[in-house]
């Protein structure tokens, strides 16, 4: 069995609920609009983010649901799927999963404002149903992901980011949507606030362990044997980099921003700063961060009873490391 399927076992029923309840809120008077939706629904990835809100609702409150619990479930998917069409229109791609993103087919005018009805259809489902409280979570976390894009962006200009800088950016624009999810699963079954405070940051430390594992794919070696290096030909300064900026002579740090800078669409440049970077202890330290996230995220969990939903959800902490793409 895949991994994913075993994790959505325990939510088996209501991960396909889910889907009905997810495709009624997108529907509109607009035949566009339906046609253009009914794409989107039709390729989409794993959903790992409404399974996170499923299961630490079952886990925080022994297995009882509510009905506000699919809600949450589908603002927060609204949301993803609303900056996925986004960042397809900011980083001007074709594909997405593997198909054709929707300004490939509809251009961008279009798709800018597919995103921004999915955004108001994710709002309105909060606020038609007076769940305040989950409003202000996806608001709070649709305000750092834009935040966050918009700091990675003005350092990737000067190429002076810090390690915290670093992780306030991934905080921000990964981790700030998973802590929603895990909050949100939470709340929705009312736990208290204290416990809705931990679940936020048990889904925060997931968030930056996975962007960490992101990260570390672009110094990893593909099937046809050569490294990815897509994260240096867009100059994002990510820790494997920023770890060896600061730990080698003035003279390679030089070579290195210079190489980051003026000769990232240099193929074989590209390839000697990824040796650098794994010659120099790059790729060691930021897997010993990654772990120590990961770890953290599984320490909150301890505090927990013995459940099929635990499980599933230390399955998931576990897999956003192991995972191979």
């Amino acid at each position: 069995m895949k991994t994913v399927e075993q994790i959505k076992l325990p939510i088996l029923k209501e991960m396909e609920f889910f889907e009905t309840k997810f495709k009624a809120s997108m529907i509109s008077n607009v035949s566009l609009l339906n046609r253009i939706t009914h794409y989107i629904v039709r390729r989409k990835g794993k959903q790992m983010r409404p399974m996170f809100v499923f299961l630490v609702a079952k886990m925080v409150s022994n297995g009882q649901f509510k009905e506000r619990t699919y809600r949450g479930a589908s603002i927060i998917e609204l949301i993803h799927t609303a900056t996925l069409v986004h960042d397809d229109v900011v980083d001007d791609s074709n594909r997405r999963r593997g198909f054709f993103s929707l300004n490939a087919l509809w251009k961008n005018k279009i798709a800018v404002l597919v995103g921004d009805y999915l955004l108001s259809k994710g709002l309105l489902l909060s606020i038609d149903n007076d769940d305040f409280d989950i409003l202000k979570h996806i608001s709070i976390a649709v305000r750092e992901m834009s935040e966050g894009e918009l700091l990675q962006i003005e350092k990737a200009r000067q190429l002076d980011i810090t390690e915290e800088v670093y992780f306030e950016i991934i905080r921000k624009k990964t981790a700030t949507l998973i802590a929603a999810c895990t909050a949100i699963g939470a709340a929705s079954v009312d736990a208290p606030k204290d416990e809705v405070e931990r679940m936020r940051k048990f889904g925060e430390l997931i968030g930056i362990s996975f962007q960490i594992k992101d990260d570390l794919f672009d110094y990893s070696e593909e099937k046809i044997g050569k490294p990815t290096g897509i994260d240096i030909k867009e100059q994002k300064m990510t820790l494997p980099l920023i770890y060896t900026l600061n730990n080698c002579s003035k003279k390679e740090r030089r070579w290195l921003i210079n190489s980051v800078k003026n000769h990232n669409k240099n193929k074989v440049r590209v390839k000697e700063v990824i040796e650098f970077v794994k010659q120099n202890g790059g790729i060691e330290y930021t897997e010993t961060k990654m772990k120590e996230y990961q770890e953290a995220a599984l320490g909150i969990l301890d505090s927990y009873p013995q459940s099929p939903y635990k499980e599933s959800l230390m399955t998931m902490v576990n897999y956003v490391i192991d995972r191979e793409k």
